[in-house]
């Protein structure tokens, strides 16, 4: 299990890394932002991954590391009860695969827009947030901080933001990488083993009024 802790610390060090210093550099922030155009028209496809690695702000990157050291390690717990082994690669898999697969609509959406930037794992942790979900969907996700809330609650109350705010396309958040990365997250533990299916819908059967 400590490799398993070691690969989550270990993902939020480069990432803060890389972060900070970008933040100083407006050429590196430039070079690793997501941009459809310059993805699809100048084939820097390097892109899809590296904007996981920068983010715009101290805020932005704080609140993305904590909620990923919070849930990472919950995730990490229950990769190595449900698999036989693979823990911390396969928690790469995850956190990495999620962030390319949570921009693809994006991608389509805006590659003949070369005005529009993003930057932030907030995809790929929310792919972290909804695996945590699927192995226990009424364990307590703090809503703001504060108010606990079942997960599952919690999940379908994002999902349904997201993607009504990815609709409207009214401010410079990424919802679109929210939505799919959380129904990645879903999906992703199940690419292993389909049989969680039945095991998150019998945690939904299980809860007590």
């Amino acid at each position: 299990m400590s490799l398993g802790l070691d690969i989550n610390l270990i993902i939020i060090i480069v990432i803060s890394v890389i972060s900070i210093f970008a933040f100083s550099r407006p050429d590196v922030m430039g070079k690793l932002q997501f941009n459809a155009w310059q993805i699809v028209h100048r084939k820097e496809y390097y892109r899809v991954l590296s904007y996981g690695f920068v983010h715009g702000n101290w805020i932005h990157l704080l609140i993305n590391m904590f909620v990923l050291y919070s849930f990472g390690r919950v995730v990490l717990y229950y990769f190595e009860a449900a698999f036989d082994g693979g823990t911390t690669i396969r928690y790469l898999i995850l956190f990495l695969s999620a962030i390319v697969v949570s921009t693809l609509a994006t991608l389509g959406k805006e590659k003949d827009n070369p005005h529009y930037n993003a930057v932030g794992a907030s995809g790929a942790v929310s792919a972290v947030v909804f695996t945590s979900i699927l192995f226990d969907p009424y364990n307590p996700i703090l809503l703001f901080g504060i108010i606990p809330i079942p997960g599952i609650i919690f999940g379908v109350l994002y999902i349904i933001y997201s993607k009504y705010m990815a609709g409207k396309n009214i401010d410079n958040i990424g919802h679109d990488a929210h939505y799919y990365g959380a129904l990645y997250g879903l999906v992703f533990p199940l690419l292993y083993e389909p049989r969680l299916a039945i095991h998150f819908f019998n945690q939904l059967l299980s809860f007590n009024f």
